[in-house]
């Protein structure tokens, strides 16, 4: 039990160097990581925890960014207040999205949220007058911004930009890891192994299964957020059909069912199309070349991953039995 607290002790130490050592670009880059680091903890708790499979958290994440967006560029509200308006609004729809979703499960599951995804792009461009339709919002420049073209703490932009975005992503670790812990993380892990005897044990599957589309949905709302305030900018493209997708590998990555690994999960998903552009003749400009290599890893995993697990268990059982 000490050596998660020793963990997150030695991860937060990491975080408060990383910017002062690391030029501006790597800067405002793990920024971004941090937005998809939270995304994805909101990601586990609903997939991880509670078993059901949502494709549509690239669309929650663009519901955070585009309120935020909205509320700074048309109505002055300064973007640190637009944050939890944007967790409010996310996890909002994610529990009207939770309701429906109960006469559903597996792959049925799955293609519903994904038809999310697929839809909010075509609502944000037919709804110009409030989105800006494909050409989007531009946020640089704005005065709600805050840091911008201003030292805060001393800071540089875009040290500002990672400093906002870490520390609210390690208060929502902390706010997930009390969650997991409490009734409630119980209460979802009992829904996911067996809903029969989750109900038979007094928990309302219902209930729990709903709410954990709203937290979740919630967490990527402020994922949104962030990922708008740090880019000053967003449009449909912004938050594109496949970024659903690739919060689910990163999920995947991040060790599937803990969120301790959230952090890798949200380093592949900026890093991947890095690492995919050395290749020749691969254009990682283009969706496609990108898609491809998350979907690889994906298969990959789940090929390797139950073969993994096992061997731990193994390993586990025999440390425990006193074996060599």
């Amino acid at each position: 039990m000490k050596a998660k607290p020793i963990a997150f002790g030695l991860g937060v130490a990491v975080l408060v160097v990383l910017p002062f050592v690391l030029n501006d670009f790597r800067t405002v880059q793990l920024a971004t990581v941090g937005a998809y680091f939270i995304a994805i903890l909101g990601l586990d708790i609903l997939t991880g925890h509670s078993g059901q499979i949502s494709l549509c958290h690239g669309a929650f994440m663009a519901v955070g960014g585009y309120t935020t967006a909205i509320l700074m560029a048309n109505h002055n509200v300064r973007d640190l207040w637009t944050i939890p308006i944007a967790a409010g609004v996310a996890g909002g729809i994610g529990l009207l999205a939770g309701v429906p979703a109960l006469r559903l499960s597996g792959l049925y599951l799955a293609l519903a949220t994904f038809g999310i995804a697929v839809v909010l792009p075509t609502i944000l461009k037919k709804f110009e007058h409030f989105t800006g339709g494909s050409t989007g919002i531009t946020l640089f420049g704005k005065p709600t911004q805050t840091g911008h073209g201003v030292g805060v703490w001393r800071l540089t932009n875009n040290q500002w930009l990672y400093v906002l975005t870490w520390s609210i992503g390690v208060v929502l670790f902390l706010l997930a890891w009390w969650l997991l812990g409490a009734r409630f993380g119980r209460s979802l892990r009992a829904v996911r192994d067996s809903e029969l005897a989750a109900a038979a044990s007094g928990v309302n599957r219902a209930l729990y299964k709903v709410l954990a589309f709203g937290v979740s949905a919630a967490f990527a709302g402020v994922a949104g957020a962030l990922f708008a305030i740090n880019v000053a900018y967003v449009s449909p493209d912004t938050f594109p059909i496949q970024l659903s997708l690739y919060l689910l590998v990163g999920a995947v990555v991040g060790f599937f069912g803990s969120i301790w690994g959230a952090v890798f999960g949200a380093l592949l998903i900026q890093f991947l199309p890095d690492i995919v552009g050395v290749f020749p003749h691969v254009d990682t400009k283009q969706a496609g070349p990108t898609t491809f290599f998350f979907g690889l890893v994906l298969v990959v995993l789940m090929l390797v991953l139950p073969l993994l697990l096992r061997l731990a268990s193994r390993i586990s059982n025999r440390g425990y039995l006193g074996a060599p």
